[in-house]
């Protein structure tokens, strides 16, 4: 639970929400020039942070942001922000902007960035999909070709969840060139054959965290795992279809453009690995 007001960080200062404020010249605000992260919080306690504040840093690092903090800063003020709003499950968002100038494309290298957290209340454990499984449709995927950074610059995957939203599902599995590449906001795995078989990293999805720490419970139970590009075919006809990401942890696909997906719930390799990971965080 959050107190009232919602505590906010920004550039070093911890202010009730209605005086936390960011400047209209502000980069991130006109361009999108900025980067972020979520990291979730079950029972008071950051999950996976360490590997989301490394690859903050490492977003900031590839659009050359150059922050005036270190991981460790950014550790104890997500700390200290939890116990100032008294968070017990949700998320810790971070925004970093290569910050405030006038308006234009070019911009000065040792800018100095402009850093928000806040905090949101959110029923992480308890996420009725993770028992019935939801549904998807497939969209195609229209995005930049920089998708391993972590960018704000969210428009298209703004769309697709919205399309989503519209047909009465939970998220968009997109494609480009007869595969898929990732969802709106998750990573997509299938399981064919008792074969664990998702994208491998490039620059073409986010290498997520949650996606991460799935794949290592898969090879401490000693499944059968592929990094490889999937043709969209393959996932109408997997026996089962699961998303990852750091808010909803890991959710069972089971209905795909109106197609079932496998027995149409949630299957035992996708209940394993939630219960394992479950256990693990």
């Amino acid at each position: 639970m959050i107190t009232v007001p919602r505590i906010i960080f920004v550039n070093n200062q911890f202010l009730p929400e209605q005086q936390a404020t960011v400047p209209v010249m502000d980069r991130g605000f006109l361009f999108a020039d900025s980067v972020y992260e979520v990291s979730a919080v079950i029972n008071g306690r950051l999950v996976d942070n360490e590997a989301h504040v490394d690859r903050l840093f490492r977003s900031l690092g590839e659009i050359k942001i150059k922050p005036d903090f270190s991981k460790a800063d950014v550790i104890k003020y997500q700390k200290e922000l939890l116990k100032r709003n008294n968070l017990n499950e949700g998320l810790v968002y971070i925004q970093v902007t290569r910050g405030t100038a006038e308006r234009d494309f070019g911009y000065d290298g040792n800018m100095k960035p402009n850093f928000v957290m806040f905090t949101q209340s959110k029923n992480v454990l308890s996420n009725p999909y993770h028992k019935t499984g939801a549904k998807a449709i497939t969209i195609p995927d229209i995005r930049w070709s920089r998708r391993d950074i972590k960018s704000t610059a969210l428009l298209a995957q703004v769309m697709a969840k919205n399309t989503a939203k519209e047909q009465g599902v939970f998220e968009a599995i997109m494609h480009q060139n007869g595969y898929i590449t990732e969802g709106s906001s998750s990573n997509v795995f299938i399981v064919k054959d008792d074969k664990l078989i998702t994208k491998s990293i490039s620059n073409e999805i986010l290498s997520g965290i949650t996606r991460r720490a799935i794949l290592q419970i898969a090879d401490n139970k000693k499944l059968q795992v592929e990094e490889r590009n999937i043709q969209l075919n393959e996932l109408f006809s997997a026996d089962e279809c699961f998303i990852t990401s750091a808010s909803n942890l890991l959710i069972g696909i089971i209905e795909v453009d109106g197609k079932k997906i496998g027995n149409n719930e949630v299957g035992a390799v996708t209940n394993m690995l939630l219960k394992t990971y479950l256990e693990m965080i």
